[in-house]
């Protein structure tokens, strides 16, 4: 059993983040799924971005710090777009992270992270969010710190293709993801 903390899109703490943690629920694994923003959802990338900068960064960045007090050291961080830019605000004082999982963004990896570290990113491509300067800059820092970096691209869906509430949503590669993520929790 892998305990897992899942930070939020920009669109907040919907429907399809509480279905992605009950899934990894029924899996065997033990689940925190944060409210970052208060309650407040988007239906828009301009709503959500409306919200993010109302909150504040600093803000979200501590309430995913307050929620990481009840979490394992060896805790998964797992983000969801800008959830993945959570991860990476908090990742550099989780030094025994079990493992690193970014759904639809990259993160930056620490100079701090553990080498043999397991790290799997899983993005539409193309993404504006996952452009691939980004990911090359994640597979060189990857390779610098020791850390075992999986790069999984789904060409031709959308930036949310695991939210089946969105248009983005494609169900072949949500599944493939989610078939990939079950399979690395138990060896994180």
């Amino acid at each position: 059993m892998a305990h897992v903390a899942l930070f939020h899109s920009v669109l907040g703490l919907r429907s399809a983040e509480l279905a992605a943690a009950e899934r990894l629920r029924r899996a065997g694994h033990e689940v925190l799924a944060p409210d970052l923003f208060g309650g407040r959802t988007a239906a828009t990338l301009d709503q959500g971005f409306r919200i993010a900068d109302q909150v504040g960064w600093t803000t979200v960045v501590e309430r995913a710090r307050q929620a990481l007090q009840a979490m394992p050291d060896r805790t998964v961080l797992a983000g969801l777009s800008m959830g993945a830019g959570v991860v990476g605000a908090v990742w550099p004082e989780r030094p025994d992270a079990a493992g690193v999982l970014l759904l639809h963004a990259p993160a930056e990896i620490p100079a701090s992270v553990r080498p043999g570290l397991r790290v799997q990113l899983h993005a539409a491509e193309p993404d504006p969010f996952a452009p691939p300067e980004q990911v090359a800059a994640l597979r060189r820092s990857a390779r610098t710190a020791g850390a075992e970096l999986e790069i999984f691209r789904y060409p031709g869906v959308g930036h949310f293709y695991t939210d089946p509430d969105l248009p983005d949503h494609d169900s072949d590669a949500s599944e493939l993801t989610w078939s990939r993520v079950l399979d690395f929790l138990p060896s994180a």
